[in-house]
């Protein structure tokens, strides 16, 4: 069974981008939430990307 490996490069993507957004606008706590989230959906986007791709595999 293979594992899901896109889907914590999305969420260390998702806490990059939420940190850094969070600390320009000063509010940490939502940011960080709503950059894990978007991660999650990131990660979530690119291994059903990646598992279509496999699947159209001759």
């Amino acid at each position: 069974m293979k594992k899901n490996k896109k889907l914590p490069i999305g969420i260390a993507i998702g806490i990059g981008i939420g940190t850094a957004v969070g600390v320009a606008t000063d509010n940490l706590g939502l940011w960080l939430s709503v950059g894990i989230a978007v991660g999650v959906a990131i990660g979530t986007t690119l291994d059903k990307k990646n598992k279509s791709e496999e699947s159209n595999r001759p």
